[in-house]
């Protein structure tokens, strides 16, 4: 049985990636006792996904690093992974969460030596590569996971499999007997930092995500850069493996849309000048890459990089909405539009189509206090007054990563106030 031990002097942060690391970190540095949880295996969201930054085209993994640092020797921090919240109560100052645990079968005792994935034949679809390949049903998922402790998957409970995973560790580690468990969380503040998720592409029928397999999105196409994603960080295309050299980038995959997302996803355009970057660097001068924009948003330090990116010889930008996708024989992806600057109709065939997919929050389905504002596209916009719930990061706006961090350090600045009056009010 779990047990935490939180009072109304406790920060509860909901979301494990970048935004709710950092708030826990600073209010754990600052004294506070800070619950933290994430309903994946592992902390550091999305992020920890990323192969490499804009502008500066750094890894993460040297953030994520210093941050976990700093999470593991804060003895004021608790981490709780695989918690997702069902339903938060109660006021400022005394809130409870409703936490529901999902079993990892792996206990504490593991060493993360691999042993039980060595072990185990089952292969299961691999989330953190967005399914484009498939892992062990024992698994560590990824190199910067923390905890850094394998997770067997649910699929192979009551199979052969789970107990050769069983009989192969040394350590006792593998345990089959783990069940759901559901506790209550008592906190003096609560930040809501859910993240964000991507548009499901297939909903733009216009593009083929679901019918083209070269039709893919930045999120995959980030992992497929990566040395650790699906293809050892080749860029190949889905259909044949060969290798794709000249790649379209759609802007605006949904959002911006009256019929998707009315709102602007701010990161797309940098992420798409990113991995225009990625190409070059893979094929050199066999590199091609064509940005189809409406506008590009490179704002305040962004423009840069922008610039630097126009300057690119193996960079086209082409001002136009595409209008559809379609696939020929050989798999090359032919995009149908009009370029608004020059008034002709193209149909420009391309290796692959990367999607810039729109941005959405990962705020709905949970029953959270009514006191909390949402704008029309369901991110967190205020709350009232007298609250003690603050939103941050990506559930509060489409943020980048910097934007994000900036977010998460007001709100847990704002939950310490709230701790503060709260034990004021009690002395």
């Amino acid at each position: 049985m779990t047990e935490v031990v939180a009072t109304n002097q406790t920060i509860l942060v909901v979301g494990g990636g970048i935004s709710g690391m950092t708030a826990a970190i600073e209010a754990a540095e600052c004294g506070k006792q800070v619950v933290l949880l994430e309903k994946s295996p592992t902390l550091g969201g999305r992020t920890a996904l990323l192969y490499r930054y804009f502008p500066k085209l750094c890894h993460p993994t040297c953030g994520l690093e210093i941050n976990l640092r700093r999470i593991k020797t804060n003895r004021n921090i608790r981490v709780l992974t695989l918690a997702e919240v069902s339903a938060i109560s109660g006021k400022r100052g005394d809130y409870s969460a409703t936490v529901k645990i999902a079993p990892r079968y792996v206990n504490e005792h593991c060493t993360a030596c691999g042993d039980c994935a060595k072990a185990v034949t089952t292969e299961v679809p691999n989330p953190y590569n967005y399914g484009m390949n498939k892992m062990k049903a024992a698994y560590l998922p990824h190199v910067m996971a923390y905890p850094q402790r394998y997770v067997l998957d649910a699929s192979v409970i009551g199979t052969p499999d789970a107990d050769k995973a069983k009989a192969a560790c040394k350590y006792g580690a593998i345990d089959l007997g783990m069940r759901e468990e559901t506790i209550e969380i008592r906190a003096g503040a609560v930040v809501w930092a859910t993240g964000w998720q991507p548009y499901d592409a297939a909903k733009i029928q216009p593009y083929g995500y679901d019918r083209f397999a070269n039709v893919i999105t930045s999120l995959e196409f980030e992992r497929l850069a990566d040395p650790h994603g699906p293809t050892g960080g080749k860029i190949l295309r889905p259909s044949d493996g060969k290798e794709a050299k000249n790649i379209a980038f759609i802007q605006c995959a949904g959002s911006r849309d009256e019929n998707h997302l009315r709102h602007c996803s701010r990161i797309c355009c940098m992420a798409s000048l990113k991995q225009t970057q990625y190409v070059r660097e893979a094929w050199g001068a066999g590199a091609k890459s064509t940005v189809y924009y409406i506008d590009i948003r490179a704002i305040d330090r962004f423009e840069d990089f922008y610039q630097k990116v126009q300057k690119d010889a193996s960079v086209t930008f082409l001002k136009s909405k595409v209008a559809k996708v379609t696939q020929d024989k050989s798999g090359d992806v032919i995009l149908h539009g009009v370029d608004t600057e020059g008034y002709h109709r193209y149909a420009n065939a391309h290796d692959m189509a990367v999607l810039a997919i729109g941005m959405q929050p990962s705020v709905a389905g949970v029953d959270i206090p009514a006191d909390i504002i949402a704008d029309s596209s369901g991110f967190i916009e205020s709350s009232a007054a007298e609250s003690g719930f603050f939103g941050a990061g990506c559930a509060t706006n489409a943020l980048d990563v910097n934007r994000a961090v900036q977010s998460s350090t007001a709100a847990a600045l704002r939950a310490i106030q709230v701790i503060n009056k709260t034990a004021r009010a009690e002395a």
